[in-house]
């Protein structure tokens, strides 16, 4: 798990914007990898075996899902103006 996972908003996607269903099941994907790359820094943590280059790009890789996460909530949320 040392790459990122593809960009699901790339610019090599068809045209059109991704049906909410499309968005919901890379939301869950996205949040199924992020809880695994967590588990792994943990564990990795816990035996105390740090390799600290590879928990640095874990952290980054992490961060990352965590934004596109993000975008993808803000994307299935609407904006309510009161």
């Amino acid at each position: 798990m040392d790459e990122l996972p593809p960009d699901p908003f790339d610019s090599d996607a068809p045209e059109g914007d991704p049906s909410k269903e499309a968005l919901l099941a890379i939301l869950q994907t996205l949040r199924t990898e992020h809880r695994a790359i967590d588990n792994e820094i943990k564990a990795l943590a816990e035996t105390g075996v740090m390799d600290m280059l590879k928990l640095k790009r874990m952290k980054k890789v992490k961060l990352s899902m965590k934004d596109k996460i993000t975008f993808i909530e803000n994307q299935l949320t609407p904006d309510i103006i009161a």
